[in-house]
């Protein structure tokens, strides 16, 4: 698990160092560089800074192959040991990252004339080439990778970058084009602050989807110009004869979705379900260093803690402990984890949160987590126990968007009103475009760019829900909310997290369960799932809590307090953007978060940022705004 930083073009490879240097959080355990010309017309730079979970002392990055590629890479291979018993390739290292350079080995033989500089034209954010798409030919080698990724990887041979992003998103890979024509890339959009010329700006349009559906849409950041590689897809860059790089392929070599069939047997599919799970879990114990999970008391990290001893053994791990922090010890959730540790015989640390945990962790949640939530304040007391012991976290993410665990899968007429009320309340011809599900700049939509498609209407996404978590799997709330959050919040912490409800397998089962085994009105959510974690030693109780929410279930009162003791503050912010007044004024915790990640984000000049930071200086310091 690292942070990953690079420039292909025209600017000076020194820039590739200043950019890890701002992620230096997420590989506290040693940094690495590699530059090279490219036929005079511009450079490659790759930077990484390493957690080293998997060949601790070997494995360094940037790797270098045989047949001469370069790579670096965030996240995990899983399947790497399959791969290396597959493919005849000189190993250099014991760890993970290998296999991807492996794989690409196997596949990809030299060209069989010297590639020739392309020619591209400006579409959107980036350049892009009109001719053959060269990413096509990487689908086949990158299907074999099991795990969670993001990874450059340049081919000399081809004078070929390649970007590629795991399946469902887990792990981030973000891009940005310089006025000359340079590519830069990276983990986290605060690396690009290390270019002279970035300076960090509102995505008016970003932001309207984020406050209306509660998460990015699509491939968008909050940050003007800054756009993801799309999950499941790689992309591939070349340089002009100027030295501009310019996108000459993008390829999907995954695209989930939902296939519910007609019948499912609880009595044979059941354990079917559950061994899927095991497995997953089994996959992501492999590690060097110790392993923790994150146990919240809900029924998806119960079900992770209930496999746990079973995974162990099939993994040949020691069982992890387990780890649980709420607000204070009456709790529901706190005491619901408790329960589960005593009745599965698992090492179990909790503690409760400071009065004061706000005040003094909101400004680090704002700055590591890139958004504008307050409710997952506790991720960061909680990563940061868990680290002084694990460097690996296990979680129950992805399980409530793949079996329709949250309270709008069982109101989505509701919810559609609620996301379109909220549009209409924005004061602006964007968001309005937002609403009729046409955007004004058609050039920013389709492949590489920061949105997928149009957007569709609200009473369109919701108006089943399957429709509903197609969309929320696919083009934003589990890759653009639960994963980001999980990955900035942990890693900032030098914590690595992973999530085995969104293993292959798992997934594979999951998106074949009926509608009315993910949700059947007048059942709890999440039904199917249910029946599973009933053949555990999980207590029943247990098995047939409702869902609380993850934030406000863990520091309600916390949540609360603060936004009373601000709300005077709150509404004289708010009327200082009149487009967003009326729609702030019904979301006080955005309305703190939007003020917060304006202070530390906008602007040429980055806020100072340690653990002394004061939050009523920081949100009093933000300087007045039009949105455009």
């Amino acid at each position: 698990m690292c942070g990953i930083a690079g420039v292909f073009g025209l600017d000076d490879p020194s820039i590739a160092h200043a950019m890890i240097s701002c992620l230096s959080h997420r590989g506290p355990d040693g940094k690495g560089h590699w530059s090279d010309s490219i036929n005079q017309v511009g450079n490659i730079s790759l930077s990484h800074s390493r957690l080293a979970i998997l060949d601790v002392t070997g494995s360094k990055q940037p790797i270098h192959s045989e047949h001469g590629c370069i790579l670096v890479q965030n996240g995990e291979i899983y399947n790497q040991r399959l791969i290396r018993e597959n493919i005849s390739y000189p190993w250099r290292t014991n760890g993970d990252g290998e296999a991807i350079l492996a794989a690409h080995f196997n596949a990809i033989p030299p060209p069989s004339v010297s590639p020739e500089p392309v020619s591209g034209k400006k579409k959107g954010w980036f350049r892009f080439s009109s001719e053959k798409n060269q990413a096509l030919r990487h689908i086949d080698w990158i299907r074999t990778l099991n795990g969670m990724w993001g990874f450059a990887l340049w081919d000399p041979r081809y004078r070929e970058l390649i970007l590629c992003r795991d399946t469902l998103g887990i792990k981030p890979l973000m891009k940005w084009q310089s006025k000359d024509g340079s590519l830069l890339f990276a983990s986290e959009a605060k690396a690009f602050r290390a270019h002279p010329e970035y300076v960090p700006k509102l995505d008016t349009q970003a932001l309207f989807a984020r406050l209306a559906f509660e998460y990015s849409i699509d491939n968008t950041t909050l940050f003007s110009g800054v756009s993801q590689v799309r999950p499941g897809t790689v992309e591939t860059w070349s340089l002009d004869n100027l030295g501009r790089a310019v996108l000459t392929g993008v390829a999907s070599f995954s695209d989930y979705r939902n296939n519910p069939q007609n019948h499912w047997d609880p009595s044979v599919s059941s354990k079917e379900l559950l061994h899927s799970l095991r497995m997953g879990l089994a996959d992501r114990l492999n590690s060097d260093v110790p392993v923790g999970v994150v146990l919240s008391g809900g029924l998806d990290s119960s079900m992770v803690a209930a496999l746990a001893k079973d995974a162990s053994e099939i993994a040949e791990k020691p069982v992890p402990k387990c780890w649980t922090v709420s607000e204070n010890e009456e709790n529901p959730d706190f005491i619901a984890a408790i329960e589960v540790s005593k009745a599965l015989d698992l090492e179990h640390h909790c503690w409760t949160l400071d009065e004061d945990v706000f005040w003094k962790k909101l400004p680090n949640l704002s700055w590591s987590g890139e958004d504008l939530d307050l409710t997952v304040l506790f991720f960061q007391p909680l990563f940061e126990e868990m680290s002084k012991e694990v460097k690996v976290g296990i979680c129950g993410q992805g399980a409530d968007e793949i079996h329709a665990g949250y309270p709008r899968h069982a109101n989505l007429s509701i919810h559609s009103r609620l996301v379109s009320d909220r549009l209409n309340l924005i004061d602006h011809s964007l968001a309005r475009g937002l609403s009729s599900g046409l955007l004004e700049n058609q050039e920013i939509i389709g492949p590489g760019q920061p949105w997928k498609d149009n957007p569709p209407k609200a009473s369109e996404i919701y108006s089943d829900l399957n429709s509903t978590l197609d969309f929320e799997m696919t083009r934003g709330q589990l890759t653009n909310f639960q994963l980001r959050l999980v990955d900035r919040h942990s890693m900032s912490n030098g914590l690595e997290v992973r999530v085995p409800f969104l293993s292959q397998q798992h997934l594979k089962l999951s998106s074949r369960l009926p509608i009315d085994w993910r949700l059947k009105k007048g059942h709890l959510e999440k039904r199917a799932l249910r029946s599973a974690a009933a053949l555990t030693n999980l207590p029943r109780n247990i098995v047939s809590r409702p869902k609380l929410p993850a934030g406000t279930a863990t520091s309600p009162s916390l949540i609360n307090s603060i936004i009373d003791e601000l709300k005077p503050q709150i509404i004289e912010w708010n009327s200082e953007i009149p487009s967003l007044t009326k729609l702030l004024n019904t979301m006080p915790d955005i309305a703190i978060g939007f003020r917060l990640f304006r202070s530390l984000h906008l602007g040429i000049e980055p806020k100072s940022l340690n653990s002394n930071s004061d939050l009523m200086g920081l949100l009093d310091d933000v300087e007045p705004m039009e949105l455009f």
